[in-house]
């Protein structure tokens, strides 16, 4: 298969939608030679930041000289994004290889009686391969979904297991409270682990405190064993002090924007020194101070344009819109707020709509380009509650369109909700 083959033969596969379980990539390892067990791994589980923590714990682990592998999903743009080797992506040609290569391994599980892999799966697998293949020092691994049952959770270990926050999100798959949702997410604890959380929630936090003790597993807790101190949050980052597990650091920076980045940044500092500490990894200051400054994590409170101000951010769901909230009251000014909305129907619309429509002037509702968007239009009804001036664009284009026409020079547009459409706004806004 060449590469636009591939990406049809992995489409394919979604078919299979989500199929939770070990089995089927246990399996496919088998197969393969266990690539799984030829790396070493930082696994990292949330409901949200795990992007940002992942891309901030590979830059400051590269700042060390090591080769360092990076998984993780969705992509924004291209297929190539999910899988990264010190910063770069997997060519297209090495994709088609490893696809072409898993294909036979797949028909003859199915043949043999196992259901078949899924997309993710199959993903899954051909990033492990390919890190085996290309030697990487260590991979920072991104949960998928959940995390007991995640098919990255093949891994037979981890130097760390990363736990960012517990929220209320895919509540189909993993649980209606916070309790049930932090136990699937607890599930990337390994026996003997050593275990980073910055959850903050009481409840979701006595769970991962529950299984590091069944699990006889060290945890490091963001906001009890680490600490840090806001010194600055502005439009070029923020700047901050953390007290972390090995060393105190003064006036550290992070160069993606929020205040909620200091967290992610505490919690990939205290990340790499519990990998420091249990396991030698050779990182000093110099490379967390600049592996924190230079991580770059696309459509996270991204500035696209000014004049009129153009961020895009990928809020999903409701933690993710009350972070927003708090970083637009925090970091920007307009005369007026455009918003730019899709969600897909298996999200809290109506309490994100809630959190968002108050600060907005004008709501443009458009379809997220997915299956699941179900009754998207929906989301003008909601918005209706607090907004005088709520239009329908089934189109992106003419939704983004649409909302130039309402921005003058002040204004700001902010155009967020499904990641899928969030990538396609992005697309068009660079393509100008």
């Amino acid at each position: 298969m060449n590469y636009p083959e591939a990406l049809i033969y992995l489409e394919q596969l979604t078919k299979f939608g989500f199929n939770f379980g070990l089995q089927r990539i246990q399996e496919l390892m088998a197969r393969l030679g266990h690539p799984e067990e030829k790396l070493r791994y930082i696994h990292i589980a949330g409901t949200n930041g795990k992007g940002s923590v992942a891309a901030m714990t590979s830059a400051i682990l590269q700042e060390a000289g090591l080769r360092v592998g990076l998984f993780t999903s969705p992509h924004l743009h291209r297929w190539t994004e999910r899988i990264r080797l010190n910063g770069a992506e997997i060519s297209e040609d090495q994709v088609a290889a490893l696809i072409t290569s898993l294909r036979p391994l797949l028909e003859a599980m199915v043949a043999e009686g196992f259901e078949h892999p899924t997309e993710f799966e199959v993903s899954t697998a051909v990033a492990l391969e390919y890190f085996a293949r290309e030697k990487a020092d260590i991979v920072v691994l991104e949960v998928g979904l959940g995390g007991a049952i995640d098919s990255t959770n093949v891994i037979p270990s981890s130097l760390v297991s990363v736990i960012t926050n517990v929220g209320l999100d895919h509540m189909d798959y993993l649980g209606r409270t916070l309790p049930e949702i932090a136990r699937v997410k607890a599930g990337i604890i390994k026996p003997g682990g050593v275990v980073v959380t910055a959850t903050s929630r009481a409840e979701a936090r006595e769970v991962i405190e529950a299984v590091c003790r069944e699990q006889k597993a060290t945890l490091y807790e963001v906001g009890r064993d680490v600490t840090w101190q806001e010194k600055e949050v502005s439009l070029e980052g923020a700047r901050f002090d953390l007290h972390g597990l090995l060393a105190d650091y003064r006036d550290l920076k992070v160069g993606l924007l929020g205040r909620h980045q200091i967290i992610n940044a505490a919690t990939a500092a205290a990340t790499v020194e519990a990998a420091v500490k249990h396991h030698g990894l050779p990182v000093r200051e110099k490379h967390l101070r600049l592996g924190l400054a230079q991580a770059k994590w696309p459509a996270r409170l991204e500035i696209m344009k000014r004049n009129p101000l153009v961020i895009i951010d990928g809020a999903h769901n409701y933690d993710g819109a009350l972070t927003l909230r708090r970083a637009l009251e925090d970091l920007f000014t307009w005369r007026r707020l455009v918003l730019v909305l899709s969600m897909l129907a298996d999200k809290e619309r109506e309490k994100v709509m809630q959190l968002l429509a108050p600060l907005a002037d004008a709501v443009i509702v458009t379809k997220p380009p997915n299956p699941r968007a179900g009754n998207w239009q929906d989301l003008a009804v909601i918005a209706r509650r607090w907004v005088a001036d709520v239009e329908i664009e089934e189109k992106l284009p003419r939704a983004l369109n649409l909302a130039f026409s309402k921005a003058g020079p002040k204004d700001l547009i902010c155009i967020t909700g499904s990641l899928y459409m969030v990538a396609d706004a992005r697309e068009l806004l660079l393509k100008g």
